[in-house]
């Protein structure tokens, strides 16, 4: 079965470039909202995940796109299908110049909420850690 693209778009409280492109592309700025730690060494990453019964979740990917204050692309080492690849992308506004947090991922048809459920999870850490939601 074919993955479906999920894309989530969320205003920022935020005007300053720097500070939105050091939280979706660095491991320091990932970790206060995708997950508990990242590494970055060269193009790979490693993102790791403290589960509430005690145990950690480490799973790997590989940066395979970034463009300074435009987007970070990456794909979990374990993606299958070529075109599946997370992208964090920041928007601006011509009109009002409000940033934009862009998300597109993929899932198959049947994870798709669940997936949008994890992003929203994600929102809410982001939020509580940076209020930049």
């Amino acid at each position: 079965m074919e993955k479906q693209k999920l894309y989530i778009e969320r205003e920022l409280k935020s005007n300053s470039q720097s500070i939105i492109w050091n939280l979706i592309s660095t491991p320091e700025g990932l970790s206060r909202w995708i997950a508990d730690e990242v590494l970055l060494n060269g193009n790979a990453l490693t993102l790791t995940w403290n589960k509430a019964d005690g145990h950690r979740k480490t799973v790997g990917a590989q940066v395979v796109g970034k463009a300074k204050n435009r987007y970070f692309r990456f794909r979990w080492d374990d993606e299958t299908e070529p075109e599946a690849i997370i992208e964090l992308r920041m928007e601006r506004s011509e009109i009002t110049n409000d940033h934009f947090l862009c998300i597109t991922d993929y899932a198959l048809p049947d994870e798709l909420d669940q997936l949008e459920d994890l992003w929203e999870e994600d929102f809410f850490r982001l939020r509580q850690n940076t209020g930049l939601l």
